[in-house]
């Protein structure tokens, strides 16, 4: 018995691993792919420079917070000081990517309990911080769409190089339509051989619905032939 949970540990540690590629393998090609994205993302805002995002997606387990991880991950490589937020609060995962503890965070912040500064973290990425979702509330589109979250964002973007927000799924609840309308841009994260085409353009039609400037999608999870290693696109709406 004793072997077998050693076993699941180690299963865990290598999920854990394998959700934070860029900066785990740097060198592999994903990790690549993310900084592709990066880059992309850079050259969308030549007119105007995109310092804060909303990744989200049509429905469950696409890949959205990991894509907002390794996003993340590979901003701060390049110097910036960047925040990421785990604004799914629902099932909030980033505090089990980045091995944080869970108390204090966005919900703690958005009802005046803690500050921005006292529940922001540091992880093991250089200049990479990150807003855990902190205790589930019961209203989170309320508490997303107040007029404090709207002073937290300013105050992020103040403190902040870059600013990412993982949201829940847009077809599920209202929370990703009412931060894309308070970011800079949205990404919409598909699924290779998952996401269902008419999903994903219901969502596209969301995002722009409320006022969002979408950069395009994001496509995971597709293998190339000869090799287990994922790819990550970045291509325009």
């Amino acid at each position: 018995m004793a072997r077998k949970g050693k076993e699941n540990k180690n299963d865990k540690v290598l999920t854990l691993k394998r959700r934070l590629l860029a900066h785990n393998s740097p060198k592999d090609p994903a990790a690549e792919q993310y900084r592709t994205i990066r880059t992309n993302i850079q050259f969308s805002g030549a007119d105007q420079e995109i310092k804060s995002l909303v990744l989200t997606s049509s429905g469950t387990a696409e890949g959205k917070s990991t894509t907002a991880s390794n996003l993340a991950a590979v901003y701060a490589q390049q110097g910036l000081k960047v925040l990421l937020i785990d604004a799914d609060l629902r099932k909030p995962t980033a505090h089990y990517t980045f091995r944080l503890e869970n108390h204090n965070g966005l919900t703690n912040v958005l009802t005046r309990q803690s500050t921005l500064g006292q529940a922001v973290q540091e992880t093991q990425v250089c200049n990479l911080y990150v807003l855990t979702s902190g205790p589930i509330p019961p209203n989170p589109s309320e508490l997303l769409a107040s007029h404090q979250m709207e002073e937290i964002i300013k105050e992020m973007n103040h403190q902040f190089d870059m600013v990412i927000f993982d949201t829940p799924p847009i077809l599920a609840v209202a929370d990703a339509q009412i931060l894309a309308n308070q970011v800079a841009a949205s990404i919409l994260v598909v699924s290779s051989g998952k996401t269902d085409k008419e999903a994903a353009l219901k969502a596209k039609e969301l995002l722009l619905n409320a006022k969002s400037k979408l950069l395009g999608a994001v496509l995971n999870n597709r293998k190339t032939d000869s090799s287990s290693y994922y790819y990550y696109y970045y291509g325009g709406n």
